[in-house]
C-alpha cells in the first residue's frame, strides 16, 4: 500500500485475512474448519489467531442475542449533556456504567458529551432511565424503529478503500 503509516496499526496478510473475515462471519468455526477454509493445519491456523488475539486484532467472540425474544423490545438512543469538568465526567461515567439498560455508550465531541444506546421493556422504563440519566446533565431521547446494519463484517478490501483518506 502506498498510504502512510499509522501508529498502532496491525499489519495482516493475505492468511490473516481470511482468518479475520471467517472468524466474523462465524466465531464458532473449529480451528479444522478455519483451516480448511484458509488452506492451514489445524495447529497453524490454532497459532494465527493466537497472535492476532495477542496482537488486539481479535478483541473477543460473541453471542448476539435478540433482546426482543428476551421480552425487551425497545432500542433508544439518548444524547447526554454534562456541564463541568474531569470530575464531573468521571462522576457521569461511573454511573453510567451502573445503569444495567445501557448496552454502549460513547463519549463523543460536538455540544452533547456522550451518546447512549439502552434497551427498555417499556416506556415506562424508559421514562424512567431518562430521569436518572437527566440527574446527570441534559437528554435527548429517540426510540430506534429499525437498525438497517446492525452490525458490520469489515474485509481486507474495504479497509484498502480507506487509505485514500489517510
Amino acid at each position: 500500500m502506498s498510504h502512510k503509516k499509522t501508529p498502532n496499526v496491525v499489519e495482516l496478510d493475505a492468511i490473516a485475512w481470511k482468518i479475520v473475515e471467517s472468524l466474523q462471519r462465524n466465531a464458532r468455526l473449529t480451528f479444522a474448519e478455519l483451516g480448511r477454509k484458509v488452506g492451514l493445519s489445524t495447529p497453524a491456523v490454532a497459532e494465527r489467531v493466537h497472535r492476532l488475539e495477542e496482537a488486539g486484532v481479535i478483541s473477543g467472540y460473541h453471542a448476539q442475542v435478540n433482546l426482543s425474544k428476551l421480552g425487551i423490545p425497545i432500542r433508544v438512543v439518548m444524547r447526554l449533556t454534562i456541564p463541568g469538568g474531569e470530575l464531573q465526567m468521571s462522576r457521569t461515567v461511573s454511573a453510567i456504567r451502573d445503569l444495567h439498560e445501557i448496552s454502549r455508550c460513547h463519549r463523543i465531541t460536538g455540544h452533547e458529551s456522550f451518546v447512549i444506546e439502552a434497551d427498555v421493556v417499556s416506556i415506562r422504563h424508559m421514562e424512567a432511565l431518562i430521569d436518572r440519566l437527566s440527574a446527570l446533565g441534559a437528554t435527548s431521547t429517540s426510540t430506534v424503529l429499525s437498525s438497517p446494519v446492525e452490525s458490520r463484517e469489515y474485509t481486507a478490501k474495504q479497509i484498502e478503500s480507506f487509505a485514500k483518506y489517510l
